[in-house]
């Protein structure tokens, strides 16, 4: 049975489709996980007994031979909502955050009955089936061995643009498709301490921290790996809060497991940063789900609702940052299973003190 037919299937499990009733799915990552087609303008359109795909001429072709459902062409917005009104719905089901007001307009006129669906399909797609998995490793190794290549090279005549372009090249030679968001490179007291702070040509520094946050995309699917390290030595402030900070993400780490609340994970990496009195450094959640987009379910922050399941893929990434002083942040991608979970990132994590350019 296909990968298709069954995500199609559990989809009418989580929204029954009664007679008269539709799903209009409008978000492209869903409708790639559920039909394989990875065209950017289609609508997937879900009865209790047919699926059609609806795109336009420059994808008709690509998504006949990506996708097991019927494909039919519409070449404007007007034409694809005319297209719902070949089988008019009673009860047309849609994802409230992905149409726009003019678009729910439009919608009117197909139903009787408009119903948002929310998060629905989130929640569908965080358990990862054997072939996601295989995908979000492949990305995992793809990102490993491309920082084990570069960090060797990186010292003081490198800027942060120019070890963000090696790691992606890298990255690329290992067989990615591409990085999987904009990389991180962060260094010194000041941009160390910005969690996103994007590359810029501030050339590295002897005594810096820099923070590298890199992944991988293939096949659609994330991998997310950060490691900090100290260009030529550090003070020993840093190393302590480095040494934290690595505390704080292996208790985290050694906690994730099914059935345990997200938000309690949360808990544990940041109480170790308030039995030092250094809370106030942290300023991110401690993690998040990652599959076909980056940033997805279930996350890990405290006022996060989740519980953990089997098939989840999710990240531990406790920090402190500082301004002034520098950032430290350690981030691992795990597989949730039966039994507890899986550490996929691999590369090493111990403060790793990259060598200094000799003088003469």
């Amino acid at each position: 049975m296909s990968s298709t037919i069954l995500r199609i299937g559990r989809l009418r499990e989580i929204l029954p489709v009664a007679a008269g009733d539709s799903i209009l799915i409008t978000d492209l990552t869903d409708i790639r996980y559920l039909t394989g087609f990875t065209g950017s303008n289609g609508w997937l359109l879900v009865t209790d007994s047919t699926v059609r795909l609806i795109t336009d001429g420059r994808y008709v072709e690509q998504a006949r031979s990506q996708t097991d459902v019927d494909v039919v062409e519409a070449r404007t917005v007007a034409e694809m909502v005319t297209e719902l009104n070949r089988d008019r719905s009673t009860r047309l089901m849609f994802q409230s955050g992905q149409v726009s007001v003019d678009l729910f307009d439009r919608l009117k006129s197909v139903t009787d009955q408009l119903l948002p669906i929310g998060s629905r399909l989130a929640d569908l797609r965080r358990a990862k089936d054997p072939t996601e998995l295989a995908a979000i490793e492949r990305a995992v190794r793809c990102a490993d061995l491309a920082l084990a290549d570069v960090c060797p090279s990186i010292d003081d005549s490198m800027t942060e643009k120019g070890v963000r372009d090696e790691l992606e090249y890298r990255m690329r030679r290992h067989g990615a498709d591409g990085p999987s968001y904009d990389t991180i490179v962060a260094s010194g007291p000041v941009n160390s301490a910005r969690p996103h702070h994007r590359p810029s040509s501030r050339r590295l520094e002897e005594g810096d921290l820099i923070v590298i946050d890199v992944g991988a995309l293939v096949d659609g699917y994330h991998s997310d790996l950060t490691r900090t390290f100290a260009l030529g030595g550090c003070s020993d402030e840093l190393r302590e809060r480095y040494e934290i900070v690595r505390e704080s993400q292996r208790q985290g780490v050694n906690a994730v497991r099914a059935g345990i609340r997200t938000r309690d994970i949360d808990q544990i990496c940041r109480g170790v940063f308030r039995s030092h009195d250094l809370e106030d450094d942290f300023v991110h959640g401690t993690g998040h789900g990652v599959g076909l987009v980056i940033h997805e379910e279930p996350f890990l922050g405290p006022t996060s609702t989740a519980t953990l399941s089997a098939g989840d893929v999710v990240t531990v990434e406790p920090g402190l940052y500082r301004v002034g002083l520098g950032g430290v942040r350690i981030e691992d991608l795990l597989a949730v299973n039966e039994t507890g979970s899986r550490v996929l990132s691999t590369f090493p994590k111990d403060l790793i003190c990259l060598p200094s350019r000799p003088t003469i």
